[in-house]
């Protein structure tokens, strides 16, 4: 019996590493948010504005991008994404103003957009649907590793050289990265790295690669699995943008700390989301495994993932920071289980030819949600701040946090209730 190579795990590890420098560029503003507030005066609002900035231009290139990876394939589209995000992380270090800020985090939206339809895609190019979620699970952990080594590392760079040189060192990784994916990467059928058998069990499942035709949005719109997939994301995106972006500060403001000594418990938290993201993928793939139909398995585990956030509503009946972190760590953890399980619905439900498209339109929704959640986010906050109880504000806001999972299962459940894939 010939041996099955590995070589698509060396895919993963690069998927990985992307995703890892993604969400390290995109966190350094949420670290040294009260710094920056102090230094250009930005209110809850202004910081709300900037947050949204990025959304809004993550959204449109959601859209964009995953058509363009569709087209021309994802070596090229991921080189094109990196370039424009680590250009705009580095930018940050030159302004000048809160405009400015909003520019420099536009920028940055529309680069790292390109990251999801790109791997996502790579994954379903390079493993079979069984294994999909188990390696979606790993690259995703990725964005948990830069909220773990990026608290400690940039609070250093911050207290040594400044706020610009935070930017500038995280900015500059990425063009590293962007040399390894251009020698390493292709796909299957031009990987000259790849054996037989390799490829043999990577197409073991293949049925729709024949007809490569072009997909419309509007057929692709047409669907109720693409709504299905929509309204997950819409309703849970926004909440780990909210964990991103504001548990930082949440430690800092409640807890009467600052980036250096709030650093070990943010980065306890996003350990424990990497865990949750691979034992998310492997879980389903272990239900699979058992002889569960695809999508059982897939939203089985998704139903246990939104019942594990739930606990997270009771962060408000403690003072004690370490039951807060286990809390959010709990629900951190299953926002990364669940999330490497409905990017992987995806492509159970859809042909690869439209892979990325779907992909791009799901995060859409969920950028258009991170929109709107920080606007509340910053009207209530703001509201409980001047009245002297914000930790109130942090109250209503994790209610919300523990209870959209279940509702985006419930959605999702009555919009394709059993995944059923598409002929397009």
């Amino acid at each position: 019996m010939q041996t099955i190579g590995k070589y698509r795990w060396v895919v993963v590890v690069l998927l990985f590493f992307a995703t890892t420098i993604n969400y390290l560029d995109r966190q350094v503003i949420g670290l040294l948010k009260d710094d920056l507030a102090k230094e250009f005066s930005w209110t809850e609002k202004d910081y709300s504005n900037i947050v949204m900035a990025f959304s809004a231009a993550y959204a449109l290139g959601l859209l964009f991008f995953g058509r363009i990876v569709d087209r021309i394939g994802t070596k090229l589209g991921y080189t094109v994404s990196v370039i424009i995000w680590s250009f705009a992380a580095m930018a940050h270090a030159l302004v000048k103003s809160t405009l400015g800020f909003g520019i420099a985090r536009t920028a940055l939206g529309l680069g790292e957009s390109g990251n999801f339809p790109s791997a996502i895609k790579s994954v379903a190019e390079w493993f079979p649907k069984k294994d999909r979620a188990f390696a979606t699970g790993i690259f995703n952990s990725g964005s948990n590793v830069a909220a773990i080594i990026g608290p400690p590392a940039i609070a250093w760079i911050f207290v040594s050289y400044g706020w610009q040189k935070a930017f500038i060192w995280t900015g500059a990784i990425g063009f590293l990265w962007l040399m390894c994916w251009l020698i390493f990467y292709d796909i299957p059928a031009r990987q000259k790295r790849l054996g037989k058998a390799e490829y043999d069990y990577i197409h073991s499942d293949v049925t729709d690669e024949n007809n490569t035709s072009k997909v419309g949005w509007a057929k692709i719109l047409s669907v109720k699995q693409t709504w299905a997939f929509v309204m997950g994301k819409f309703l849970t995106d926004p909440v780990w943008w909210f964990y991103l972006f504001w548990i930082p500060s949440y430690f800092n403001t409640t807890y009467g700390l600052n980036i250096s000594t709030s650093a070990i418990h943010v980065s306890t938290i996003y350990v424990a989301a990497g865990f949750g993201s691979v034992l998310g993928g492997y879980l389903s793939g272990y239900f699979i495994k058992k002889g569960l139909p695809v999508y059982k398995a897939r939203k089985k585990a998704m139903f246990i993932f939104a019942l594990c956030v739930v606990p997270v509503i009771f962060v408000r009946y403690t003072d004690d920071i370490w039951i807060a972190v286990a809390l959010i760590s709990l629900a951190t953890a299953a926002h990364q289980a669940w999330s490497a399980n409905i990017f992987t619905t995806a492509s159970d439900m859809f042909p690869k030819k439209a892979l990325s498209s779907v992909v791009g339109i799901g995060g859409m929704a969920g950028s258009v949600g991170g929109i709107l959640f920080p606007l509340l986010i910053g009207v209530v906050l703001d509201k409980f701040k001047l009245a002297g109880t914000i930790s109130t504000g942090y109250n209503i806001i994790f209610f919300i946090c523990g209870t959209s999972y279940l509702l985006a299962w419930l959605m999702m459940h009555l919009l394709a209730p059993s995944m059923k894939k598409v002929d397009l």
